[in-house]
């Protein structure tokens, strides 16, 4: 299911999973995003993660 929605030309994102993925453009629907962490002490950008993905359906 592709996304029906307005890209966010702000927000690039290449997550094709992802149910805010703009179908064959890389960019989220939404109009913000939440990024957070799943280390204690983040150094690297692989450390960060996109708090607002949701996997599509």
């Amino acid at each position: 299911m592709d996304c029906n929605c307005h890209k966010n030309t702000s927000i690039k994102c290449t997550v094709q999973q992802c149910t805010h993925h703009c179908g064959g453009e890389n960019y989220c629907s939404l109009d913000c995003i939440t990024v957070g962490t799943h280390e204690m002490n983040p150094t690297m950008k692989d450390c960060t993660d996109c708090k607002s993905f949701q996997l599509k359906a």
